[in-house]
């Protein structure tokens, strides 16, 4: 009881969340957005022109390296769930813990691009960067569930993190375009500068994230016995696959699998577009990428409309917009317009605003989504969720660089070249165009069935904290079943974990 009593005066309950803290909070996806954008846009270009490798060889790094770090996605989920158990755990929170310990291991992210190191050196830099980014990325996405169950405040957090995303988007097209200008398109040295800028910027911005955000402390001695026992294999991964069980997250990840896989088959490919079928330069490309800059304006109002129309209509939008600009790349490549560079400019922005609607949605929906998970389980689950999320995000641009790199290959892709053959142009220009309009074409499908909107979400709120105060499962309201099993997929009357479960009490722990 000491330490209990400790603790309580130590940590100190949460504050309000305004557009400061949100942006701070935000801050780490200069690592989420930026490491992913630099490594989509510019990493299989590296490797087979800088690093010796092939297109199948440099595709078979970035693959086997998401694999695994996805496997060990799923076990980082569960540590950062579990450690309220240890001593460290008690000091420094489940989430803030794992962030701290991750931050300076981001200047990895610099040794990618030595340029011709081999085979080998690649796979194993790549497979450590991304095991960092998932160290530092999973507990940091539970926070604003966490932080606070308010719709405002965790679309405010959202909002934020993902203006910041396309903030870090922009510079990992920008600043490598201005790099290739100073120190030369032929030359491996813009691609190393470029990384060791980024790698201190991650560590920067991870430890802001860090050191003004909080989270809810959960005293072992509040864990009831039974959650308390030690964990299996078995058991965990039964934990996350119980998370498909509920029905809003299928849908929910199925949405985010496929577009997301459409966007970074887009970034694969999307250089060797540029150079190899329309003639241009790999600065005129990264130009092009730059369009990104508008995704800032368009995810601060995607924050503004999500508080006012359903994620699902917003969906409905970014996809349709994605979906007008495939047609576009088509076009260009088949038709050769004069001034390429001005058509792939306007394309580019059209694009940019499209990607940068259906990547805001996905990333305010997951917080609600544990708790839904809540009223099915009682359990406090963000980290598993995390986890999984990561888990298909890493899987799905593993299997967009590869397939990629396997159909370049087979269509006589030329590495270390810039003028290709024939084949090998109808191949870039049917993955960026067919490929991508597919897959956003599946997701757009999924997304007019999703069910989960700010008033529904509100309801179960309020039915999630009447069952944390004791209340009575059998009182609930005709509203609050429908709400329930609509969401969740599980009928509420096969709920019955709060039956004569007490509320829990916690309060919230600071960071550092």
């Amino acid at each position: 009881m000491h330490d209990e009593h400790r603790h309580r005066r130590v940590y100190t309950p949460r504050g309000t969340i305004g557009i400061g803290r949100a942006i701070t909070f935000g801050m780490t996806d200069l690592m989420g957005g930026g490491a992913l954008a630099i490594i989509g846009a510019w990493l299989l270009f590296f490797l087979t022109t800088y690093g010796g490798l092939n297109a199948v060889q440099a595709a078979s790094i970035l693959a086997i390296a998401k694999v695994v770090d996805a496997v060990v996605s799923l076990a980082l989920g569960h540590l950062t769930d579990e450690l309220y158990r240890t001593r460290l755990g008690q000091r420094f929170g489940r989430r803030h813990l794992l962030m701290l310990v991750g931050a300076p291991l981001m200047v990895t992210f610099a040794l990618l691009w030595v340029a011709g190191m081999g085979y080998w050196y690649y796979l194993a830099v790549y497979l450590m960067f991304e095991l960092v980014i998932a160290l530092v990325l999973i507990p940091w996405e539970t926070l604003p569930n966490e932080m606070t169950t308010d719709y405002d405040e965790r679309t405010k957090m959202s909002t934020a993190r993902l203006v910041i995303s396309g903030l870090a988007t922009f510079l990992a097209t920008f600043v490598p375009a201005e790099l290739f200008k100073a120190l030369g398109e032929d030359s491996p040295t813009p691609f190393l500068v470029n990384g060791i800028i980024f790698a201190a910027v991650f560590v920067a911005a991870i430890l802001i994230s860090w050191g003004t955000t909080w989270e809810t402390f959960v005293s072992r001695d509040e864990v009831p016995a039974a959650e308390r026992e030690r964990i299996s294999l078995t058991t965990v991964l039964r934990q996350y696959l119980s998370t498909l069980r509920i029905k809003t997250f299928r849908k929910h990840l199925a949405i985010y699998l496929l577009s997301f896989t459409a966007m970074d088959t887009w970034s694969t490919v999307f250089v060797y577009y540029v150079v190899s079928v329309v003639g241009l330069t790999a600065a005129a490309a990264g130009t092009i990428q730059s369009m990104s800059l508008v995704g800032i304006l368009v995810t601060v109002l995607a924050g503004w409309l999500i508080t006012r129309i359903s994620p699902r209509s917003l969906w409905t939008i970014g996809f349709s917009v994605v979906l007008a600009t495939s047609l576009g790349w088509y076009a260009v490549a088949t038709l050769s317009p004069a001034n390429p560079l001005v058509w792939l400019m306007i394309l580019g922005v059209v694009y940019q605003v499209g990607r940068a609607v259906f990547v805001f949605v996905p990333w305010n929906v997951f917080p609600f989504v544990p708790d839904i998970d809540e009223v099915v389980t009682g359990k406090k689950r963000a980290g598993v969720f995390a986890a999984v999320m990561t888990f298909v995000r890493k899987s799905t641009v593993a299997v967009a660089t590869m397939l990629a790199g396997v159909f370049l290959e087979a269509s006589g892709y030329v590495d270390g070249q810039t003028v290709q053959p024939a084949g090998a142009q109808t191949m870039i220009v049917v993955i960026l165009s067919l490929g991508v309009a597919v897959l956003i074409g599946a997701a757009l499908v999924v997304a007019r069935t999703f069910r989960l909107t700010r008033q529904t979400h509100a309801r179960l709120v309020d039915e999630l904290d009447r069952l944390r105060a004791g209340g009575d499962p059998d009182d609930a309201t005709d509203e609050a079943r429908d709400v329930v099993r609509t969401l969740s997929g599980v009928r509420y009357e096969d709920i019955r974990v709060w039956d004569g479960v007490p509320g829990r009490e916690q309060v919230a722990v600071p960071a550092g």
